[in-house]
């Protein structure tokens, strides 16, 4: 039998903008909560203006806000501001990824709203967290990313380390601010008290280093990890290798694994005693003989295709996968039976193709069918939900206090 969503019954106001924020309330509506997407009158949010485009539609918007009710609403206006401060007297959750302190000049703040509304959980996601020397500095996952480390470890030696190419510091930080405020609603059960949750991207990556930090300070500072290319000098072998049509990665790492792996190299065209060289059967001198190894691995796989390659080390049961484009993972086998390809239908777009969330539950379905909201597409409803009168709620549409487009 379905069980309701776990979320079902609590209101989240997403007062945020482009990632970080959006993703927070994406992944609250998937979990149930009833998620209304609050943006200023005009553009609304940033992400709107971000590519991918189809026609005046953005794919990042769509991505990051399907499930939610839109509103839009001039909080500078003293009826909006008044709508603002009902919205969240009813809501549970008020998510926020602003520079610290410009909501309160809104009276948005945390004091202001939990004096109002004192169960309420408000998560706040910025650049540096709302205390610290940095705490006033605007900036994006980009600048996380350099600060934290992880960009340094990077790339190939004596070069610029390159663009992730994924929002790394926006989405792990949202990540953990829908466990932070899953955790605090549970402890409001309790105590009855919501708190202020204070998310910052440079944490959330410093928090993810699990080798480089414990690396450094229990070598008493002597180990600064460093590039290292294509793979990874302390867990031999364990890298991406270039094939004749592709590439790919392999992980024989462990020492079952390795032995594996050495002796089918040394069967098909790798060096005699390859697979018998007892000094590369432990971690230890494997990583100490790491120079000896990878040249016979490079060119044992330079002389296959992709899935010569894959197929040879499937069948030992040796980890192994191509490195995959974009379409190759859309047209993955095991991609499309998870149900990690969303379709949803659009008003204006048709059919569209999104990627889900990884929410797997035994007892209900976290599959999102709602589509993103129109600017300002649910200003009635919400204000009607608040007690304001179908009058009102037309002269503050009139007056362009409530803004749709």
């Amino acid at each position: 039998m379905q069980q309701a969503l776990p979320l079902a019954g609590i209101r989240v106001v997403d007062y945020s903008h482009f990632l970080a924020g959006p993703y927070v309330g994406r992944c609250l509506a998937a979990l149930g909560a009833e998620v209304i997407k609050v943006e200023r009158p005009g553009t609304g949010d940033a992400g709107r203006q971000h590519a991918w485009f189809v026609g005046d539609h953005s794919g990042y918007f769509l991505q990051q806000n399907m499930g939610k009710k839109g509103l839009c609403v001039n909080t500078k206006d003293p009826r909006g501001n008044e709508l603002m401060q009902k919205l969240v007297d009813s809501a549970d959750v008020f998510v926020e990824n602003y520079r610290p302190g410009a909501l309160k000049k809104l009276g948005l703040g945390y004091e202001e709203l939990a004096t109002r509304n004192p169960g309420l959980v408000y998560c706040s996601i910025s650049a540096y967290g709302h205390t610290g020397p940095d705490a006033h500095r605007a900036g994006f996952g980009l600048i996380a990313e350099a600060k934290s480390g992880i960009m340094q470890m990077v790339g190939n030696p004596g070069e610029a380390p390159p663009l992730l190419r994924i929002s790394l510091g926006d989405m792990y930080t949202g990540i953990h601010a829908v466990a932070a405020i899953n955790a605090a609603l549970l402890g409001r059960v309790k105590s009855g008290q919501g708190q202020h949750i204070d998310m910052a991207l440079y944490d959330t990556l410093v928090s993810m280093h699990e080798y480089a930090v414990q690396c450094y300070t229990l070598s008493g500072g002597k180990e600064v990890p460093v590039q290292t290319g294509h793979d990874m000098p302390n867990s031999t072998l364990y890298g991406v290798f270039r094939a004749q049509d592709g590439d790919l990665v392999i992980a024989a790492q462990v020492d079952d694994a390795w032995k594996r792996f050495a002796a089918l190299v040394a069967q098909t065209g790798g060096p005699a005693g390859f697979g018998d060289a007892t000094r590369y059967h432990t971690s230890a001198g494997r990583n100490a003989n790491r120079l000896e190894i990878l040249p016979v691995v490079r060119a044992w796989v330079e002389a296959r295709p992709v899935a010569e390659v894959l197929e040879m080390l499937d069948a030992i049961d040796v980890p192994c996968a191509k490195v995959q484009r974009i379409d190759e993972v859309l047209a993955d086998p095991q991609i499309q039976a998870r149900g990690m390809v969303l379709e949803q239908d659009h008003p204006a777009l048709g059919k569209i193709r999104l990627p889900n969330l990884p929410f797997r539950f035994s007892g209900c379905d976290t599959t999102q069918t709602q589509v993103a909201p129109d600017l300002g597409e649910h200003n009635a409803e919400v204000a009607a939900s608040l007690g304001f009168s179908d009058a009102q709620i037309a002269a503050m549409q009139a007056d362009g206090v409530l803004y749709s487009k």
